[in-house]
């Protein structure tokens, strides 16, 4: 069920959500520019260019704690703010996600002109708490301890026609020492399966095709109400809603990675063989002093399992060079780790102090110049495997999923960019007089060339593979363009209930 949004006009109230961190926090901004829109707020970015104001009447900050320099990025935001602020005492700004659950007071102590600080148990509230700031004349702060309504109970303007995020848990149960989220975001508190899978066929009959499950550790999915089981039967249910072409998932923990996961991804047709797997260090001592609660064996083991399974997943990574205390030695078995585990690509990033975590007051922190030394050659070593894991895929045909911003270059290149089913960014060609694809629509093509981050596939040009498969999301695209309001996005969709123990009665497909 949807509402539909207001008409932009003269005196229509704009709002414009800035997200800085995580998938979660791009979900959350979903469900905090749902709340602006049903609250009578019009994205200021859907308004014609010439028609916008100098900022929205409401600006929403969404923080992350976790990315290096994150507070110095929103003083200066929030700083750069402060004339349009002046010159409009009407104009509301609020700062909500990590760094507001984080710091609290403190960020109105150094912007006394925030009128809202939120945390992430409570992104419900903004809407109130931006009357109570303008009815008060304060700066009005509530942070909750705990989650009261789990965000998917509110209101969603969704950025896609054809893919959508689906949380299916929040919190995490992990004290990894490098991380600071657990405070921020609570314990794990899972969805009811029946509750997410409601949600995933709402989207498939919205248009959507592509779903990502979201939860700080997905594959903890259950422990909640008691089931282990649960994620690999939530994927399995899935594959049975009629409609839903992929299904993907971030970001699971080796730890509690078990074979009927990997068993479901495999059997499921629409589960996407792509499989994000934090690595974080390859030295066991290093995972030791993380608290990570597994070893580099039973990492690579992880994988080998995977492979066995599915022979052409994509497997990506997060690793971390330079935790406190780590050695030459220690250094030299991440590198070892990266060449066996043959990574499509991977997230790597220099170590610095988070306040609050347990890392931030380890003894032997580094000295900047021995990480950025580690840091390249981690690069160097990536970069080689993933161009090598790319030239594997030449001549082959891949279908990708086609997708708005995906491709920087297209205008210039003249190609369309979107993802192959492993997840692999392609930018691909179109032969003058063939059908072009819509956004949300399948292509098949021939790749030419594997660069080290993404495919190009250009075989159509010389008579190669070409194929369109136009879908419900191609679909659901084209219907938004014709629009004259709302930026091309969905109209804002009712929120789903609840969290807790689920009813004696299982989900059909998720029992």
């Amino acid at each position: 069920m949807t509402t539909t949004a207001a008409n932009p006009s003269a005196g229509t109230k704009t709002y414009d959500v800035r997200t800085h961190g995580c998938q979660m926090n791009v979900h959350d901004s979903e469900r905090l520019a749902g709340l602006l829109e049903t609250a009578g707020y019009v994205d200021v970015n859907s308004l014609p260019a010439g028609e916008r104001p100098e900022a929205a009447d409401v600006v929403v900050f969404n923080t992350c704690a976790v990315r290096e320099n994150a507070d110095n990025k929103l003083y200066g935001n929030l700083g750069q703010l402060r004339p349009a602020k002046t010159r409009n005492p009407d104009m509301q700004i609020a700062v909500g996600g990590c760094m507001a659950q984080k710091d609290r007071s403190t960020i109105v102590q150094r912007a006394p002109w925030v009128d809202v600080v939120f945390g992430t148990h409570n992104i419900g509230s903004l809407p109130a708490l931006l009357d109570r700031a303008r009815h008060n004349k304060r700066a009005e702060v509530e942070i909750l301890e705990s989650l009261e309504v789990f965000p998917s109970t509110l209101p969603t303007r969704r950025d896609s026609a054809y893919a959508g995020w689906v949380s299916i848990s929040v919190g995490c149960n992990n004290t990894c020492t490098f991380c600071i989220v657990p405070s921020l975001r609570g314990k794990e508190a899972d969805r009811r399966p029946g509750d997410v899978l409601a949600e995933v066929q709402a989207l498939v009959d919205q248009g959507v095709v592509e779903v990502t499950l979201l939860g700080q550790n997905v594959n903890t999915y259950g422990v909640e109400f008691g089931d282990r089981l649960a994620f690999g039967k939530l994927l399995r249910a899935c594959g049975e809603i009629d409609g839903l072409e992929r299904v993907r998932f971030t970001s699971p923990h080796p730890a509690a990675f078990t074979d009927d996961v990997i068993a479901a991804m495999a059997e499921t047709p629409n589960v996407m063989p792509s499989l994000h797997m934090p690595l974080q260090s390859g030295s066991d001592k290093v995972l030791k002093d993380m608290r990570r609660s597994y070893r580099s064996a039973k990492f690579l083991g992880i994988l080998e399992k995977v492979r066995a399974q599915i022979p052409d997943a994509a497997i990506t990574t997060d690793i971390i060079v330079g935790f406190p205390g780590e050695t030459d030695a220690d250094f030299e078995e991440t590198l070892r780790v990266v060449r066996e585990s043959r990574f499509s690509s991977a997230f790597t990033f220099q170590y610095s102090i988070r306040p609050g975590t347990p890392a931030a007051t380890m003894p032997d922190q580094l000295p900047k110049a021995v990480v950025q030394e580690r840091y390249d050659r981690l690069i160097e070593l990536q970069e080689e495997i993933s161009w090598a894991e790319n030239r594997a895929i030449e001549g082959r045909e891949v279908e990708v999923l086609v997708a708005t911003g995906e491709g920087r270059k297209d205008t210039e290149t003249q190609r369309l960019s979107g993802r192959a089913r492993d997840n692999r960014l392609v930018h691909f060609a179109v032969p003058e007089g063939a059908e072009k694809p819509r956004p949300g629509d399948m292509v098949t093509v021939g790749v030419t060339y594997g660069a080290p981050h993404h495919l190009v596939a250009d075989a159509a040009l010389s008579g190669g593979a070409y194929a369109v498969r136009r879908t419900a999301g191609g679909d659901a695209w084209a219907a938004l363009q014709d629009q004259p309001t709302g930026g091309g996005k969905p109209a804002v969709s009712l929120g789903m209930p609840g969290v807790g123990r689920p009813a004696p009665v299982a989900a059909p497909g998720c029992s």
